[in-house]
């Protein structure tokens, strides 16, 4: 055996596991929010940022809103959706009083355009329909979500609509009421929505801890 062999071996251990460990820091550091979300839905804030008059639409959210606009969508304002361990999402809302609906349009994480319709019901519930993939969830008077991946504004307000039919909306169409109803949804229905969306993260920081655990315990049983 060379005379630098152990510490060659050495050196490649704590390599091999300084590694590991910036993975599950990594890990750690993309996912912490997402099971954070799983566990306490009900912490996101919903907050108001900007009024009907000063609301400044990103060049990718332009041409959808002057659809909804064509359709009779009213501006609103501008809420920030902010969830602990993770910035804020700007959603740039609309109104439509007489089809009573609200409509929000924004930013996905890839910097995509995303629009969905939110009916809010008396006494509780929600119908909910979305441009984008959404889990789909139907409970008869209380709560119902689709998304229809890539639907125009027209052809998703012909939809919301018909899901609606036979229900009865709430009374508050007004900008107050929008922020409500975002704050109602997440007290209530859209935690299901929450937990599921969140939880290959929750599995994710679970993995990374138990890396970080069994490294940490690995390294005092060889002391």
């Amino acid at each position: 055996m060379s005379p630098g062999g152990p510490a060659v071996n050495a050196l490649v251990e704590l390599f091999l596991v300084l590694a590991v460990l910036a993975m599950a820091v990594k890990l750690l550091m993309l996912n912490a929010w997402r099971a954070f979300l799983f566990v306490f839905p009900d912490r996101v804030r919903l907050l108001p940022d900007t009024s009907a008059e000063r609301m400044e639409l990103p060049p990718e959210l332009v041409a959808p809103a002057e659809q909804l606009r064509a359709l009779g969508f009213q501006p609103l304002g501008v809420h920030v959706e902010k969830s602990p361990l993770r910035r804020g999402t700007r959603s740039h809302d609309f109104v439509h009083p007489e089809e009573r609906v609200f409509a929000t349009l924004h930013l996905s994480s890839q910097g995509e355009p995303r629009l969905y319709l939110l009916t809010p019901l008396a006494p509780r519930g929600f119908v909910l329909t979305a441009d984008s993939k959404r889990p789909t969830f139907d409970v008869p008077g209380v709560y119902r979500v689709v998304g229809m991946p890539q639907c125009p504004p027209e052809l998703l307000l012909q939809a919301h609509r018909l899901r609606v039919r036979e229900l009865c909306p709430a009374e508050d169409f007004t900008w107050e009421g929008r922020l409500q109803a975002g704050r109602d949804w997440y007290q209530g229905p859209g935690a299901q929505e929450i937990r599921r969306q969140n939880l290959p993260g929750l599995l994710w920081t679970l993995v990374a801890l138990a890396i970080v655990v069994s490294l940490f315990l690995g390294g005092e049983r060889t002391v």
